[in-house]
C-alpha cells in the first residue's frame, strides 16, 4: 500500500468528494416522522470537501422502505396516521465547485447544489383528519412523484491537517421547493426551511488504506406555516470504518457505516397535537466503494445498505444509498 499511485488515489478520495445530504427524505414527520436530513447520507470520504480547485457532478440514489406499528401515531400533512407504511425512491443531482479562492496553505472553500426528484408511496391503516381529530378514515394511501426540497451548501470549508487527515465544516440549507399539500400522506417537500451546520473528520491512510470518517451535524427547523407545526431541532452523527485495497485498476473499499439521530428539542406550535413527539433512530450496515481513473477523469462510487435497529416516533426500515461522482 506504499506505492505512489495508491497515494494519488487517496488524494482523489479525500479531496474530491461531493458533500451532500441527498434531500431525498419523504415528508413523513418529526412532523411526518422524519426531518430533512436522511440519516447516514453523509458518512465517508466521498462526502469530503476538495482541498484543490475542482468541478464535480454526482448522482445520488436513495431507496427507503419502512413502517410504523398499528398503534403508533404519526403527525403527517396536518393529520394523524396510524400504521404508516412508506416507500421512497429519490434521485439527487449534485454539482460541487471548489473555486480558485485561496484562504491559506491548508484551507479551501467550496459550495454545492443538489436538486432531488422523489417518488413516494405512503399508506396508513387509519387517518384521523384535521387538527382536532374530527374524522377518521380507514385504509388510505397516496403516491406522488415530483421535485423534492433543494439543498444548498453555500459554505464549505476544509482544513488539511496532513495528507491523510482533513477536517471540514459546511452549512446546508434545505429550501421548501417540493410539493406539499395539507391532508396528503405522500408529499415530496416538507414546507419549511432547515439550516444544518456539520463538522466532519476524515482519515484516509495512504500507507495502510484505512478509513475512519465521522460527521456530526445539527438541524434547525423553521415552522410549517400550512399546519402551524414546528419540528424540533435534531442532532445526528454518522461514521464509517473501512479498509481500501488496490483492485481492478483502482482502489476498492469494504467497511461498515452507522448513524445515530436524535431530536433534541420538542415539536411545538398549535399543530403539534401529539406534544413534543421527539424522534430517534439508529442504524448500521455494510458499505463498499470504488475509485479509479475513467477517460482521464476521477471516478468514485459508493454503495451502502443501512438497517434501522432502533427508532422512536418514526417509521423504521431500510435505506440503500448509491453515489457516483465524476471530477471534470
Amino acid at each position: 500500500m506504499k506505492s505512489g499511485w495508491m497515494r494519488r488515489f487517496v488524494a482523489v478520495a479525500v479531496g474530491c468528494g461531493v458533500a451532500l445530504a441527498c434531500g431525498a427524505q419523504p415528508a413523513l414527520a418529526e412532523e411526518g416522522g422524519s426531518g430533512h436530513y436522511a440519516p447516514g447520507s453523509m458518512a465517508s470520504f466521498i462526502d469530503g470537501v476538495a482541498p484543490k480547485p475542482a468541478l464535480l457532478v454526482r448522482l445520488n440514489v436513495l431507496y427507503y422502505s419502512g413502517s410504523a406499528g398499528a398503534d403508533r401515531a404519526i403527525p403527517i400533512g396536518g393529520n394523524t396516521a396510524l400504521g404508516l407504511d412508506a416507500t421512497v425512491v429519490g434521485y439527487g443531482l449534485t454539482t460541487f465547485w471548489r473555486p480558485e479562492i485561496e484562504l491559506g496553505e491548508r484551507w479551501s472553500y467550496a459550495m454545492s447544489l443538489t436538486i432531488p426528484l422523489l417518488s413516494a408511496e405512503v399508506s396508513a391503516n387509519a387517518v384521523v383528519e384535521g387538527p382536532g381529530g374530527g374524522g377518521r378514515t380507514i385504509g388510505r394511501s397516496d403516491s406522488l412523484v415530483g421535485l423534492g426540497d433543494i439543498v444548498f451548501q453555500p459554505l464549505m470549508l476544509n482544513y488539511t491537517v496532513s495528507p491523510d487527515l482533513s477536517v471540514n465544516f459546511r452549512v446546508s440549507l434545505y429550501a421548501p421547493s417540493g410539493s406539499y399539500e395539507v391532508g396528503r400522506l405522500a408529499n415530496t417537500g416538507k414546507n419549511f426551511w432547515t439550516a444544518e451546520p456539520t463538522l466532519a473528520l476524515i482519515y484516509f491512510g495512504a500507507e495502510n488504506g484505512r478509513e475512519v470518517s465521522v460527521f456530526t451535524g445539527f438541524d434547525f427547523n423553521d415552522e410549517n406555516e400550512a399546519t402551524n407545526y414546528r419540528s424540533g431541532n435534531q442532532f445526528h452523527v454518522d461514521g464509517t470504518l473501512a479498509q481500501h485495497l488496490p483492485l481492478l485498476g483502482g482502489v476498492s473499499g469494504l467497511g461498515v457505516s452507522s448513524y445515530y439521530y436524535q431530536q433534541v428539542s420538542g415539536d411545538s406550535g398549535p399543530g403539534a397535537s401529539l406534544g413534543d413527539f421527539k424522534g430517534l433512530t439508529a442504524g448500521v450496515g455494510p458499505v463498499v466503494s470504488y475509485i479509479r481513473k475513467l477517460g482521464g477523469q476521477d471516478l468514485m462510487a459508493e454503495l451502502k445498505w443501512l438497517r434501522e435497529y432502533h427508532t422512536e416516533n418514526r417509521v423504521r426500515g431500510d435505506t440503500v444509498f448509491l453515489k457516483v461522482a465524476l471530477k471534470f
